[in-house]
């Protein structure tokens, strides 16, 4: 059996929703969109199913993965529906749904459901993707209460840097989004994704969404302290297959990406960019073999990388390689990429997944 395992620890899991779920104070819906980051959906619903308030996903199917395994708590649909025949299932299914455009406005007024749907009303407070502007949030409210198809409206925005918390746009939208629901009936608000609840108190509303620090992952750049107690969820690993010694000036890989400097002992690992790990990250990513630290040289292939043994004499055939995981970040391993610690999260494939 190929030895590429990502192992997926759920009391990390359950650690990162409580975590989540006290920083921010109420309600927190856990966001288990992408196959829950890559980590699994079902599993990670299932595991917990007892302690979260409930769950978000991109689209219907993905709710319908849920309810088909036995998940009853709430579930918010980020994006919606796409066409209309699509109310009926979200009716069916018992599903809360976001509505963020005209179109989809429309719908709901036209639908005829056999009870008022669960809405997230979401504004568009400066992100420019998705919601109704400002001046005209209102009325868009005022048009589903008046349609009687709505039997609870939930205020939502959606941050863009919340992230960087030097930063004032995070701010910003929150006052244009209270400046512009001043006057509404009273009831649930949703602001905050993962780095709203880390670091951001005055979003804390009624129902935060955490995402990205659920799995264990920061969102924040590195210098901020809110996210240290997170617990990475996935650990990716493989195994060193081959060896190979080389001398000095000697290319490896693709392209002669890398040109060996110094005698070098070279370890083949089983994973490559099929399997989700990134072909940019290549030379210099972190990878820790039999628990000591060393380096990707050479590019990734589809199937396989390389790494350096040089300073790891004991280090050989079969010798473990955590790709990333509790002594590798996944953040680290992106950004030597030039991406993002959820792109490969996202990626991972044709591992064999052991919950633990």
């Amino acid at each position: 059996m190929r030895p590429l395992i990502a192992t997926i620890k759920l009391d990390n899991l359950r650690h990162n929703y409580e975590l989540a779920r006290a920083a921010h104070g109420d309600k927190t819906l856990a966001v288990l969109k992408a196959n829950a980051y890559g980590h699994g959906a079902v599993r990670c619903a299932q595991a917990l199913a007892d302690i979260a308030d409930g769950f978000a996903v991109a689209c219907l199917e993905e709710a319908q993965q849920l309810r088909a395994a036995g998940i009853a708590k709430p579930i918010l649909l980020l994006e919606g529906v796409f066409e209309a025949e699509e109310l009926q299932l979200v009716d069916e299914l018992d599903l809360w749904m976001a509505v963020a455009s005209e179109r989809q406005l429309a719908m709901v007024e036209t639908a005829q459901p056999s009870k008022p749907f669960n809405i997230w009303l979401m504004m568009d407070s400066g992100m420019h993707r998705e919601g109704f502007l400002p001046q005209d949030y209102q009325a868009a409210w005022r048009r589903l209460e008046a349609s009687g198809k709505a039997g609870k409206i939930t205020k939502m925005t959606h941050f863009a840097r919340a992230d960087e918390p030097d930063v004032p746009m995070t701010f910003s939208q929150l006052e244009m989004f209270d400046a512009a629901t001043r006057g509404l009936p009273a009831g649930d608000e949703s602001v905050a994704n993962s780095a709203g609840i880390l670091c951001h108190p005055r979003a804390q509303r009624n129902w935060g969404r955490v995402g990205i620090a659920l799995y264990g992952v920061t969102p924040l750049s590195a210098g901020f302290e809110q996210d240290k107690a997170l617990r990475p969820v996935m650990r990716f690993s493989s195994k060193v297959f081959g060896v190979r010694e080389l001398g000095i000036g000697e290319p490896i890989g693709y392209g002669d990406n890398f040109i060996t400097h110094r005698p070098t002992r070279v370890g083949l690992v089983a994973c490559g960019y099929a399997d989700g790990y990134p072909r940019l990250a290549s030379s210099g990513s972190p990878a820790l073999i039999d628990g000591k630290r060393s380096q990707l040289i050479g590019r990734v292939s589809m199937d396989m990388l390389t790494v350096d043994l040089t300073d790891l004499p004991e280090a050989g055939m079969g010798s473990e390689v955590e790709l990333w995981g509790e002594a590798v970040s996944v953040n680290e391993v992106a950004a030597n990429a030039g991406t993002i610690g959820y792109e490969p999260l996202c990626n991972v494939k044709r591992a064999h997944f052991v919950y633990v």
